[in-house]
C-alpha cells in the first residue's frame, strides 16, 4: 500500500500579496515549502523544533516559525516572508543600528519584531524584552536590535523614501 503521506495536492498560498500555486505533500511544513518549492530562502533553517526562530515568518500578521507549521495550515491566510518587507522601516532600522553580525538570525528576528510593533506600535521595554525572547542569536547582544525597534517607533527610521 502506498504511503498516504507522499501523495501530493495542489494548493495555493498567498506568499507577500501573491498567490503561489504548489505541489506539496501534507506533512511538508512552510519553511520546507518557502524555500525548496517556492525559492524564498529569507526564513532559514535553525532548530527545527520551534526554539531559535531563525524561520520566522507571518501568518495573518502573527509570528509563526515555520519549521513546525505545515504548509497546509497557511492555505487562506496571507503569508509574509522577509522578502515580503523589503526597505520597510524595520529592516531598515536593522541596518542603520547594527542589529546583527553574522546574520543568520536576522531575518527571523526582523519578522518577530515587525509582527510586534503590529500587535504593539508602541511597545514597553519590557514587552520587546519578551517578544525577543522567542528568538536566539548566538553571536551579539539584543541591545542594537532593540535600538532598531525604538528607532522605528519614535520614527527615526523610514522606509523606502529615507
Amino acid at each position: 500500500m502506498p504511503n498516504p503521506s507522499a501523495k501530493k495536492i495542489s494548493v495555493s498560498l498567498n506568499i507577500n500579496g501573491e498567490m503561489r500555486q504548489v505541489e506539496i505533500r501534507p506533512i511538508d511544513t512552510l519553511l520546507y515549502v518557502l524555500r525548496h518549492h517556492l525559492s524564498l530562502t529569507g526564513a532559514k533553517p535553525g532548530c527545527l523544533n520551534g526554539d531559535c526562530g531563525a524561520c520566522s515568518v507571518m501568518v495573518n500578521d502573527n509570528v509563526y516559525k515555520s519549521c513546525i507549521m505545515l504548509a497546509i495550515e497557511s492555505v487562506g491566510s496571507a503569508i509574509t516572508t522577509v522578502e515580503g518587507l523589503k526597505d520597510s522601516p524595520i529592516q531598515n532600522a536593522f541596518v542603520k543600528h547594527f542589529a546583527f553580525q553574522c546574520g543568520y538570525c536576522t531575518p527571523g528576528f526582523i519578522m518577530n519584531c515587525q509582527a510586534l510593533l503590529l500587535k504593539h506600535p508602541h511597545p514597553t521595554y519590557e514587552v520587546v524584552k519578551e517578544w525577543l525572547s522567542s528568538n536566539i542569536c548566538r553571536c551579539t547582544c539584543y541591545q542594537e536590535i532593540e535600538e532598531a525597534i525604538f528607532s522605528v517607533v519614535e520614527g527615526r527610521v523610514g522606509g523606502t523614501s529615507e
